[in-house]
C-alpha cells in the first residue's frame, strides 16, 4: 500500500537520471506522496511539479527550512552532493528529524569505502593504513570522513537508519565525462592498472532505496554493502564502450598522479573539495585499494543488477557521444 504521508527525498534536483530523481519518479508511479527537497525554484523545480512531487525549496544548511521539509514526513531519503558541509547537512537533518519525532525509516546514503575504511584499519599506523589501502593512499578524502561521521551521528541519534554503501557508479565522473575526450578519439583513459572493478548503475540503487522506503521493517539499522554484478578489468570496460558507442575503444593504462593533474585538476580547480574527493578515489583504485565485490544488491532487487553497458547506454553523455 502506498505511504500516505509525505516521503522527504533530498537531492531531487540532481540531473535526470540520477538517484533521486530517478526515485521520485518512481515512486510517484507507485502512488506514494513525494517531497522533494530542492535548493533553488528553477526548471529542475517545474520538472518534479510537472510530474506530481511537492517541491519544498530551502537550503538543507538552514534548520528551519529543514524542520519545515519535515512536517508530516515519517520516512526520509538523504543524500546531497559533494560538499565541505556534508557532515553539517548530516546532522541537522538528524537533530531535525529527532525533534519531530515518527520518524520509521531515514535511508542514508553512504559510500562503499566504508565497509573498509573502519575505524580500526584508519587509526592503524600510517604504513599499515597505506599498504592496507594499496599503497598510494593512507587516509579518506574529506568526503569520504564526513560520510564516516555521517553514519556515527545517526547511529548515536537513535533513528531508524538505514545505510546504503555504493560502490562508485558507473555515472561517476571518473567514468563519464572526465573520460569523454579520450574516448571521442577511441581511447580510455583511466589511472587503474590491472585492477578489476565492480561499478554500479544508479538505477539499481533507485529502486532498491525505494523499495526500503516502501517497506522498511526488515532493513532497519543494517548497511549494505553493494557493488555492481561484474568485476572486470578495464579491458573489460572499453568493450563494453565500444559497443555503445559503436567503434573500436582501446584501455589506455595512465599514471595516477599525471591523470589527476590532467584530468581532474584541470576539470575541477573551481571545486577543490570535490577534486580532492575524485583523486582520493583514484588513488584507492589505482593502488587496487578498492576491493571485494559483493552480490547483495542481487539479493535485495530480487532481479540481476544493471549492467556496465546498460548504465552507459542510459547516460546522456555518452549517448550524445554515441551519436556525435
Amino acid at each position: 500500500m502506498p505511504e500516505r504521508n509525505p516521503i522527504l527525498i533530498t537531492g531531487a534536483a540532481g540531473e535526470i537520471g540520477g538517484v533521486s530523481r530517478t526515485m521520485v519518479d518512481m515512486l510517484l508511479e507507485q502512488g506514494h506522496l513525494v517531497r522533494a527537497f530542492v535548493r533553488q525554484d528553477d526548471e529542475r523545480a517545474h520538472s518534479l511539479r510537472q510530474a506530481g512531487a511537492e517541491v519544498f525549496v530551502g537550503d538543507l544548511l538552514t534548520i528551519a527550512d529543514v524542520s519545515a521539509a519535515l512536517r508530516g514526513v515519517r520516512r526520509i531519503y538523504f543524500s546531497m552532493s559533494l560538499s565541505p558541509y556534508y557532515t553539517d547537512a548530516v546532522s541537522l537533518m538528524a537533530a531535525a528529524a529527532r525533534a519531530q519525532g515518527g520518524i520509521e525509516v531515514f535511508v542514508n546514503i553512504s559510500e562503499y569505502e566504508q565497509s573498509f575504511m573502519t575505524f580500526e584499519k584508519m587509526t592503524a599506523p600510517e604504513e599499515e593504513r597505506r599498504a592496507w589501502l594499496g599503497g598510494l593512499v593512507a587516509d579518506w578524502s574529506p568526503q569520504q570522513r564526513a560520510h564516516w561521521v555521517a553514519e556515527q551521528v545517526l547511529e548515536w541519534s537513535g533513528l531508524p537508519t538505514v545505510n546504503i554503501r555504493a560502490a562508485m557508479f558507473v555515472e561517476n565522473p571518473l567514468m563519464t565525462w572526465l573520460a569523454l575526450q579520450p574516448l571521442g578519439n577511441g581511447e580510455l583513459r583511466l589511472p587503474f592498472g590491472h585492477h578489476k572493478l565492480a561499478p554500479i548503475a544508479g538505477y539499481d540503487v533507485a529502486e532498491l532505496c525505494l523499495k526500503i522506503l516502501a517497506a522498511p521493517e526488515q532493513h532497519i539499522s543494517k548497511s549494505y554493502d553493494l557493488n555492481g554484478p561484474e568485476l572486470k578489468d578495464m579491458h573489460g570496460f572499453a568493450e563494453d564502450y565500444a559497443a555503445v558507442l559503436g567503434r573500436e575503444v582501446t584501455y589506455v593504462p595512465e599514471d595516477v598522479e599525471t591523470w589527476n593533474e590532467t584530468y581532474v585538476d584541470t576539470a575541477l580547480a573551481a571545486f577543490p573539495h570535490t577534486a580532492e574527493h575524485l583523486k582520493t578515489l583514484t588513488r584507492l583504485m589505482g593502488g587496487g585499494g578498492y576491493r571485494g565485490a559483493t552480490d547483495q544488491l542481487e539479493t535485495l532487487l530480487g532481479r540481476p543488477p544493471k549492467t556496465v553497458r546498460w548504465a552507459l547506454e542510459n547516460h546522456p553523455r555518452i549517448r550524445k557521444l554515441a551519436s556525435a
